[in-house]
């Protein structure tokens, strides 16, 4: 009998609206025990977060983590600073994509995979208002077309 992955997936649902996706990778998280029961109990948002390379390490900024209440004052702080694990040259490959103007690093999901947790980063450029409109406006398109092809089936 298979066991079931019963630890949620917690995702950025905003990034993909607000920027446009260039590249994707997947890396290991850092965290202490209060963490992972946290994230285990789906307590994480990562609206507002992002990272960034320094010193030769990716840090993963703003993301809050619930405090576990059962932890006591063996308890973390929400909103520290998160040391991502990546290969080098996974990390000078996302700082040369960095490098170009208007280029960010964003979190879309925080996720266990066999037993560890995972960050999938993206690097993203930023839509305009006129981009998020259209986008909006494609995916109601969309909608409205699957409505009429459900009523004349």
């Amino acid at each position: 009998m298979a066991k079931e992955n019963l630890s949620p997936r917690i995702t950025n649902r905003r990034a993909l609206h607000d920027y446009h996706i260039i590249s994707k990778l997947e890396c290991g998280i850092a965290l202490m025990g209060s963490e992972v029961k946290s994230l285990r109990n789906g307590k994480c948002q990562l609206n507002e977060s992002f990272a960034w390379v320094e010193h030769g390490r990716l840090i993963l900024h703003n993301c809050h983590i619930d405090p576990y209440k059962e932890a006591g004052k063996f308890n973390h702080e929400p909103m520290r600073e998160r040391e991502l694990l990546a290969h080098k040259r996974e990390i000078r490959k996302l700082q040369q994509e960095l490098e170009i103007r208007g280029t960010t690093l964003i979190p879309l999901a925080i996720y266990f995979k066999n037993g560890y947790a995972k960050v999938e980063l993206a690097v993203a450029r930023g839509k305009k208002q006129h981009d998020k409109r259209a986008a909006i406006r494609e995916k109601e398109q969309k909608r409205g077309l699957q409505r009429a092809m459900m009523r004349r089936i």
